[in-house]
């Protein structure tokens, strides 16, 4: 527990990660965190099971402030991915609440649309967040952290300008995170031109 603490973890998810059983943190999140705290942009190279969605969670937990609108985006390449994602964020800030939505195609926009009005962080797809940016029904202004999950997969499966759209909605001074299992030339060069100085970090996975 007391990596959990040198890291920069706060109380609220120092007892979350004690209740949840976690004793020490992953490689990942011991690299990603203290950067992610600090303001820095982050290339985490990480599998799936390597315990990502913490590294990037702390840092939207920590900063994203209760009533304040939309400050967090988290982009991922499906639908499974964004309930999971979704739910561990909720799990994991479980005493800092903040509203977390999930947002997907395949489903009716009316809910999603009225659950947008409240949100603090949205989890979703691609194509379905160009929706909601299209008819203004999603609100990017004062986003200031944006996650870019698993992006070797968004990339095989021919989102990327999709993500490159939202990204230009986006504020220009925000963090970004982007993970990916494998840095292709394509993920450098796309981190190279929408990200700030970034710090590359590589984890081996662990379940």
């Amino acid at each position: 527990m007391d990596k959990f603490k040198q890291i920069g973890l706060g109380s609220g998810l120092l007892r979350t990660t004690k209740e949840l059983g976690f004793s020490e943190p992953t490689e990942i999140q011991e690299k990603v965190i203290p950067l992610a705290l600090a303001g820095e942009d982050v290339i985490g190279e990480s599998a799936t099971g390597s315990g990502k969605t913490l590294a990037f969670g702390v840092p939207i937990i920590e900063k994203v402030k209760v009533a304040h609108g939309l400050q967090a985006l988290v982009l991922v390449p499906t639908r499974e991915l964004a309930e999971q994602v979704s739910k561990s964020l909720k799990t994991f800030s479980k005493y800092n609440p903040l509203k977390i939505i999930t947002v997907y195609g395949g489903v009716g926009m009316g809910a999603q649309i009225e659950n947008l009005e409240r949100a603090e962080v949205v989890v979703g797809t691609p194509g379905r967040i160009l929706d909601h940016i299209s008819r203004k029904t999603i609100e990017l202004s004062k986003i200031k952290i944006l996650v870019l999950d698993e992006v070797d997969r968004m990339l095989d499966m021919g989102f990327i300008h999709d993500v490159t759209d939202i990204i230009h909605h986006c504020p220009k001074n925000r963090q970004s995170l982007l993970f990916s299992a494998t840095i292709s030339e394509e993920i450098a060069r796309i981190s190279k031109r929408y990200m700030k100085e970034p710090k590359e970090v590589s984890a081996e996975a662990e379940v």
